[in-house]
């Protein structure tokens, strides 16, 4: 029977208690990955010393904590302080305690997790571009009296942009809409937004921008309180109005555009319609007859008082004389009032008519038709089209698509002079 015998290991060197954790202490503390790191975690504890803060920040899924220490000289350029249960951002480093061989958090800086977060970021850029002077009422333009097209920056899938079409078709028929869809949620939303405006603004038609979108969370709306959107709204070159969310939710954009509605509906209802220069019009020819009995009023008065002081002066020759000249003048102004009062109507018409000119579904309605290409440009020649090319026809009670068969050329009568 063989036995064995253990070796007896004799280390080479025997390492103190301070030797072992000296050595720990300059691992952990000489990291660079753990000179500046953010932390976010719960508080389970927390007190106040003379000191400084002392509390522990706990992962609530796996039950693992780290002690975590705010000296005095550091609390108070602190944002929040640590409670209890409240969900936090450390930012600081790994720090080695040497009388109980324990490594704690040692923190420069407590910032709210989640929504607190995204609140003070909301406040620190609101503050930062307040102070740049974006949102000053000063620089707001103002909507142009009679657009002919409007931009739309929205989603296609959204009920805004339903909405909108809605609105400006029931206000204003003939009014040419520009749409450059964009995704309004997500981490993808600001950049398509920014893209979305860059459209509308190289397009070079647009005449007022609307930037729309539903009501939702408030992390839904978040890619409107992005910088990139602000600065791209506050750089447009076109009035913008706003319609985002609802009556409650306030954004940003909305902060900087030159024009805010509660809605997309409501954004839409800014843009003039038919209706606005009817109701002017009226207005017009009201203020002209008002003005027309007046001079009438003061031409009656006038002769009344003139007529009176010849009664008074009990001169007949003069007062026939008078009564004359009366009659003339009375004659005169009659015929002058009648003069205005054509010209008025003869005004009044040709509003009527270049009214009626400006309406496009008049063109329509004597049986015209309008042709356009799949890129929406219009057909004025057939030198610009081609075999096989499909347009779309819009009439004047509804539109189909049509194919080009065959391409005749334009014949010119060179038989009469121009």
């Amino acid at each position: 029977m063989i036995s064995y015998q253990p070796n007896l290991l004799v280390p080479p060197e025997v390492l103190s208690v301070k030797g072992l954790t000296d050595y720990i202490q300059g691992l952990l503390e000489d990291d660079a990955a753990l000179v500046q790191v953010w932390v976010e975690g719960e508080v389970s504890s927390s007190s106040r010393h003379r000191s400084g803060f002392f509390f522990t920040l706990q992962d609530p899924t796996d039950q693992v904590s780290i002690h975590c220490v705010v000296w005095e000289s550091y609390c108070k350029q602190l944002v929040i302080q640590p409670k209890s249960g409240e969900q936090i951002i450390v930012l600081g480093r790994i720090r080695l305690y040497p009388q109980r061989g324990q490594y704690q958090l040692m923190a420069w800086q407590l910032l709210p997790a989640g929504e607190g977060l995204r609140s003070l970021r909301y406040r620190q850029l609101r503050d930062r571009l307040t102070q740049e002077g974006l949102f000053d009422p000063q620089y707001k333009r103002a909507l142009p009296a009679y657009p002919q097209a409007v931009g739309v920056v929205t989603s296609q899938q959204a009920a805004a942009w339903g909405d909108i079409q809605r609105t400006l078709k029931a206000r204003q028929p003939g009014l040419q809409v520009l749409f450059s869809p964009t995704q309004v949620q997500g981490a993808q939303a600001p950049a398509e937004i920014v893209a979305a405006i860059d459209r509308i603004i190289k397009d070079g038609r647009a005449e007022v921008l609307i930037v729309a979108r539903g009501g939702g969370a408030t992390e839904d709306l978040a890619c409107f309180n992005d910088e990139r959107v602000i600065r791209a709204i506050a750089e447009c070159p076109i009035p913008v109005i706003s319609g985002i969310g609802h009556q409650r939710d306030e954004t940003l954009a909305d902060l900087v555009a030159d024009v805010c509605a509660h809605t997309p509906t409501a954004a839409a209802e800014f843009i003039p319609c038919l209706t606005d220069w009817q109701t002017e019009y009226r207005g017009c020819i009201a203020r002209l007859y008002i003005i027309v009995n007046r001079q009438l009023d003061l031409a009656h008065e006038q002769l009344l008082h003139q007529k009176n002081r010849l009664r008074r002066l009990q001169l007949d020759r003069r007062l026939e004389r008078e009564e004359g000249v009366r009659s003339r003048l009375q004659r005169h102004l009659l015929q002058t009032v009648k003069q205005h009062l054509t010209q008025a109507q003869q005004h009044q018409l040709l509003l009527q008519q270049r009214l009626a000119a400006l309406d496009p579904t008049a063109v329509l309605q004597r049986g015209y038709a309008l042709a356009q290409t799949s890129d929406g440009q219009i057909v004025r020649s057939s030198h610009t089209l081609q075999v096989d090319q499909e347009l779309d026809i819009q009439l004047a009670e509804g539109a189909f698509t049509a194919r080009v068969v065959a391409l005749q050329p334009v014949s010119v009568d060179r038989d009469h002079d121009y």
